[in-house]
This record gives C-alpha cells, sequence and structure tokens, in this order.
C-alpha cells in the first residue's frame, strides 16, 4: 500500500501522476486503473491509497483502495452560484442522490450538463461542484449519481459522485 496525492490526472491522454509519500518517485496512473476503481478522472491534490509495481519505466498503479478529495476553499462561489457548502446532506432544498448521465462536459469552460435517468432536462454542473467531491472533468455518456438543487436558472447539481458511490459508501 502506498500513499500519496494525484499531481495531475488528464481524462483525454489518459493518465497521469502520483506523487508518493515514500519519496521513491512519481507513479504513473492509467485511466484504466482509475475506471477499474469506477471513476473517469481524478482532482488534483486528491489523497490516494494505492498497489503499484516496478515497471522498465519506472512504478505504475495497478489498484486503488481509496481517493479523498482535496480540500477546496469555498469561500468565493462562481457568480450566479452558491458556495457547494451552503447545501448539505439533508437540507429541505437539496434532493437525493440520484443516478444520471453525462450530456457533456467542458473542462476548459469549467462547466456542463447532465440528465437524471428517466428525464430530459438539464442539470447544470460547476467545476468546483465535481472537484469538492474529488472529480476532475466528466466524459459524455458517462453514468454518475448528483443531488441537485435549484438554482437561478433551474436545476444545478450539488453533489456528483462516481455510479457506484451509493453502493460502496451506504449512501441514499
Amino acid at each position: 500500500m502506498i500513499k500519496g496525492h494525484v499531481k495531475w490526472f488528464d481524462a483525454t491522454k489518459g493518465y497521469g501522476f502520483i506523487v508518493t509519500a515514500d519519496g521513491e518517485g512519481d507513479v504513473l496512473l492509467h485511466a484504466n486503473v482509475l475506471r477499474n476503481f469506477g471513476r473517469s478522472s481524478v482532482a488534483e491534490g486528491a489523497a490516494i491509497v494505492i498497489e503499484a509495481q516496478g515497471t522498465d519505466r519506472g512504478r505504475q498503479a495497478t489498484v486503488i483502495h481509496e481517493i479523498v478529495a482535496p480540500e477546496v476553499d469555498h469561500t468565493e462561489a462562481p457568480e450566479g452560484m452558491h458556495r457547494p457548502t451552503d447545501f448539505v446532506v439533508g437540507d429541505e432544498d437539496a434532493s437525493a442522490l440520484m443516478p444520471a448521465r453525462v450530456k457533456w462536459f467542458d473542462k476548459t469552460k469549467g462547466f456542463g450538463f447532465v440528465n437524471a435517468f428517466g428525464s430530459n432536462d438539464d442539470i447544470f454542473v460547476h467545476m468546483e461542484v465535481l472537484r469538492q467531491f474529488g472529480l476532475a472533468e466528466l466524459q459524455p455518456g458517462e453514468a454518475i449519481c448528483v443531488r441537485t438543487i435549484d438554482g437561478p436558472r433551474g436545476k444545478m447539481a450539488s453533489e456528483v459522485r462516481s455510479w457506484d458511490h451509493p453502493v460502496t459508501h451506504g449512501h441514499n
């Protein structure tokens, strides 16, 4: 078991690197290993616990045991949005965690839209909400779980989780 944090991960390239606490150099994190953990991306700075193997090119992650979202500065919210910490689980304005599919997400713009299963209504997703829950970006067609709130222009995601999060963590 190796502890560290995500140096960077690029879902388009399909890989990134982990800075380890053992001081033996960075570890390659391939998208396939991340997918096996139920994720398509991971935020820079996220704490991570992995298993790795040595190769001719250095160490590579083989199994992910845990990912903990990085600390996020919630003092300033994007214009027209509440800070993610303004909404807590159990908040009467927040919905239950529900399955959704990514319609599109543009990392450069910092936002995108998802649709809850069985609905064509768009749900706005901001990059800061993703970061709060340890995600770096979303891929079109990706299955996720979201909790929504009513924003100034419609439904907004207040929580975004990997597809298997409710099962593996027992959330409703």
